[in-house]
């Protein structure tokens, strides 16, 4: 079991983080048996968000409200605000501490500002965050965000402890240079999207590549406990960046090079209703994994509301990797369309 010391938080924590996104789709019960299996074997670093509809509760309902069995002192608890003001930080603290039941936060993070939040600068947001601080209702401040430039002023700013930034093997060198520029200032990172958004064919190389930096702790999105099982796997018995898993990254990003949908959501809502996330990522999708399950009627239905698209351009206005969503829309229905109608063959 590996552990670090994030950043200047000073916290210790076991380097593979529990990312709680995906626990939405979970049920109650089911999330209480892949985290108290998650607990149970030494994973104590936690993210979730206000955002994240019912997953704080979760947590919350997973560790029983916290008892001799899970102190809550043994668990480390990230959430996130999206709150840009006083008033809606402040809002979104209570909520938080009511669902997960209990009277500190260890780390909070302004959850992908559209700006830096500094001390003074007339939104009140940091200063919020510096007076919970203040009163010992959060430990430590952080940040996360999808736009490197905003990343980059976070952890030059010297206000946050932590940087919590999309990372894996398909990133280039900004990203790369993020993770130095937070090395040399001591301040944490942690990587979301360290599969890709589901796009990443192979955990274990994913695992090898994260593993290699010192200073990183993903959070891996975990749903289903076979999924858990395989990074446990990982932690007990941590592969290495042999020739095997360095030519399955080199495949990798040789097809997953360009502009591509990395189906973090930020794009919606689609005012048409197209689910913008999935439907621009489909032809990497539908090659990638098995072509059953994104062939329904339910699949092309959705697909079809493509069609309706007006160009408004809301999501590109919103998209944090500054992608052309109608054209890659364009792109993936008109492949779409020949995958179904059998003039493209998948497996």
């Amino acid at each position: 079991m590996a552990q670090i010391i994030l950043g200047k938080t000073g916290l210790k924590i076991e380097k593979n983080g529990f990312g709680a996104l995906p626990i939405q789709r979970t049920s109650f019960d089911e999330t209480k048996e892949i985290v108290q299996k998650a607990y149970a074997n030494g994973i104590n670093f936690y993210d979730t968000a206000r955002a994240y509809t019912d997953s704080e509760e979760k947590l919350n309902y997973a560790f029983e409200g916290f008892n001799d069995k899970y102190p809550r002192e043994s668990i480390i608890i990230a959430t996130k605000t999206q709150g840009e003001n006083r008033k809606d930080i402040e809002k979104d603290i209570k909520t938080s501490l009511d669902n997960l039941g209990t009277d500190y936060i260890d780390l909070y993070q302004i959850h992908n500002p559209s700006f830096c939040p500094t001390e003074g600068d007339g939104s009140g947001a940091y200063d919020a965050l510096f007076d919970l601080y203040d009163e010992g209702i959060i430990r430590h401040i952080g940040f996360t965000s999808h736009k490197a430039e905003l990343a980059m002023e976070a952890i030059e700013s010297g206000l946050y402890e932590t940087i919590q930034f999309p990372f894996s093997y398909l990133t280039g060198p900004k990203e790369l240079a993020i993770v130095e520029m937070a090395r040399a200032n001591n301040v944490g990172f942690i990587a979301m999207k360290a599969m890709s958004g589901g796009l990443i064919g192979s955990s274990k190389a994913a695992y090898a590549y994260i593993n290699s930096f010192d200073n990183v702790v993903p959070i891996w999105g975990v749903q289903r406990m076979s999924e858990l099982d395989e990074f446990l796997s990982y932690m007990k018995d941590e592969p290495t960046l042999d020739n095997e898993l360095e030519e399955i990254i080199k495949n990798e990003r040789e097809e997953l090079q360009g502009d591509f949908c990395r189906g973090c959501g930020y794009c919606m809502p689609c005012p048409e209703g197209i689910e913008i996330f999935q439907c621009a990522r489909m032809s990497l999708w539908i090659r990638r994994f098995p072509s059953a399950p994104s062939l329904t009627p339910e699949s092309q239905e959705k697909m079809k509301k493509i069609e309706e698209c007006t160009e408004c351009k809301q999501c590109v206005s919103r998209c944090p990797y500054e992608l052309d969503i109608p054209e890659l829309l364009k792109k993936n229905y008109e492949d779409y369309k020949k995958i179904l109608s059998g003039e493209i063959k998948v497996d």
